[in-house]
């Protein structure tokens, strides 16, 4: 890479991650012409490659190196065998020990290091059980309704920003692919969608794409996941768990608000993106480059 090019990453791109954290109405569009390049398994339904997404200078995010996933837990022989073709390094789980107990380690390839990694989920995980597992109607409005399993999203997006080990956790992570000789990693929680999808919203900006693509990114796990929930709320309520599973859907989706929550609670603490990832997640610039150059240099 010329001289020329690498000044322009680490001035013009640390300036561009400034201006980031400003919300776009744009951002919030359907997408249309997405490069979204999703790995199709029976046993996991959000694994997608993040690579395809342009930049602003006019390149493109890699294939290849980082993938982002739900559980994997379930996955069936031949899922094991897909993910074995993709040439994964490691796996990174953020999902607490309540999570794994409930839906099982991760099956992985020979070869591939399974990393634990755990990030708070705010009691969410437990406290579904919990409601679910009461069967009382009463109990889960209380707890679920009136706006309430949206506000508690809310709060958990705050945490990604304010808590010291989940920072510590997503900066690790962060630093990873940005190593040079690092191969290809995989990343997940249980759906998917927040602790997953604040990473991959990250990675995405970093790497240099408009906010409104890293955006689209984010929410089209509503896409992928919309089956499945569905058929998870059918399942609960055939099973007399819940006379009303709609009381799920806001832990189920990923909306714009939790994303402008974590947001929000970027520039209060930080100031702007680029203090967060750098003071907050403990990237210099160095690894800032590196991921740039790496992923899409």
């Amino acid at each position: 890479m010329s001289l020329s090019r690498r000044a322009l990453l680490t001035t013009a791109g640390a300036a561009a991650l400034v201006a980031t954290v400003a919300p776009s109405a744009a951002a919030a569009r359907p997408l249309t012409t997405s490069p979204i390049r999703q790995i199709p398994l029976q046993g996991a339904v959000n694994v997608r490659d993040l690579g395809g997404y342009p930049t602003y200078d006019g390149a493109r995010v890699r294939h290849g190196l980082v993938y982002r996933a739900d559980h994997l837990g379930r996955l069936t022989d031949a899922d094991v065998t897909t993910l074995g073709g993709l040439g994964l390094s490691r796996a990174i789980d953020f999902r607490i020990p309540l999570e794994v107990g409930y839906d099982g380690a991760d099956r992985l390839p020979a070869g591939v290091a399974a990393v634990s990694r755990p990030v708070t989920d705010n009691g969410l995980f437990g406290q579904l059980l919990a409601a679910i597992g009461s069967r009382d109607p009463v109990r889960q409005e209380e707890m679920l309704g009136g706006g309430r399993a949206a506000a508690f999203m809310t709060d958990v997006y705050r945490t990604f920003v304010t808590d010291a080990a989940n920072r510590d956790a997503f900066g690790r992570t962060l630093r990873e692919p940005a190593a040079p000789g690092t191969g290809p990693v995989l990343y997940h929680c249980t759906s998917g969608k927040d602790r997953t999808g604040w990473v991959s919203w990250l990675i995405l900006r970093l790497a240099g794409v408009p906010e409104q693509l890293a955006t689209e990114d984010y929410l089209a796990s509503n896409a992928f996941r919309a089956a499945h929930d569905a058929r998870v709320r059918e399942g609960l309520k055939a099973a007399g768990l819940m006379q009303n599973p709609e009381l799920i859907v806001p832990l189920q989706e990923v909306r714009r608000e939790y994303l402008d929550a974590a947001l929000a609670e970027v520039r209060s603490g930080y100031g702007g993106l680029y203090r967060y990832v750098t003071a907050g997640l403990g990237l210099d610039l160095r690894a800032l480059t590196g991921l740039r150059e790496r992923l899409a240099g």
